[in-house]
């Protein structure tokens, strides 16, 4: 939705975020932000889902943090259902930025599950940020389903976000490690590898997890 407003202030900024130069957008998010305005809450959800530098997009969700919780996390929420990938991917970080657990109900499994991959990982980021005490098992029991999905950065960040929830996941992983599929028997040692050393790389995780699979094994729990 856009609002038409009548001070020229506000509609100079509101120009300045839609410039065709990055270097203006990125001063019009943080003069945003170092001066919070209701008025510009809707601009900024509106433009994280048009935004095509990374930079400025996160200037734009550092501004919008700036502004009250009750003012930022309806318009948030709204953008989770959006057609527009980035608009739901940069609605899901700017939650885990607001950080309020009360937005936990809104980041469903169709998000973590998201056929595009910046959505799923902004879920899976937000949902280990958010998740409830006690729902960590219900909340692990679906990221296993997406385990052997995408690329390395794609599986890197699912990895990190199980290990964000402990042990707990020990039981699906464990599972996860004697599923037909090679890539997700090689995610699931990787990531219990990771989750037990911390300091591992997950390149060298990753590798050395594929050839424990290809030679049909699978190492025990502990290592």
């Amino acid at each position: 939705m856009t609002t038409t407003y009548q001070d020229p202030d506000v509609r100079r900024a509101l120009r300045a975020l839609a410039d065709d130069r990055p270097s203006v957008r990125l001063k019009a998010a943080l003069a945003v932000g170092t001066t919070p305005d209701a008025r510009f809450v809707d601009a900024l959800v509106e433009r994280c889902a048009v935004e095509p530098e990374f930079f400025v997009r996160d200037m734009l969700t550092w501004a919008l943090t700036r502004h009250p919780g009750s003012l930022t996390l309806p318009r948030v929420l709204d953008a989770l259902g959006s057609e527009r990938a980035q608009a739901r991917s940069q609605a899901l970080h700017t939650l885990s930025k607001i950080g309020d657990r009360r937005a936990w109900p809104a980041v469903t499994r169709a998000h973590l599950t998201d056929a595009d991959d910046e959505v799923a990982r902004a879920a899976w980021r937000t949902a280990v940020l958010l998740v409830p005490d006690g729902e960590e098992p219900a909340l692990a029991a679906v990221l296993i389903t997406q385990l052997g999905r995408g690329g390395r950065e794609t599986q890197l960040s699912l990895s990190r976000a199980l290990a964000g929830l402990g042990d707990v996941i020990l039981p699906v992983l464990g599972t996860a490690a004697a599923a037909p599929d090679p890539l997700v028997r090689a995610h699931a040692l990787a990531t219990r590898r990771i989750l037990r050393d911390p300091d591992t790389g997950f390149e060298h995780a990753i590798e050395e997890a594929k050839r424990v699979v290809a030679l049909g094994g699978s190492p025990r729990e502990g290592d």
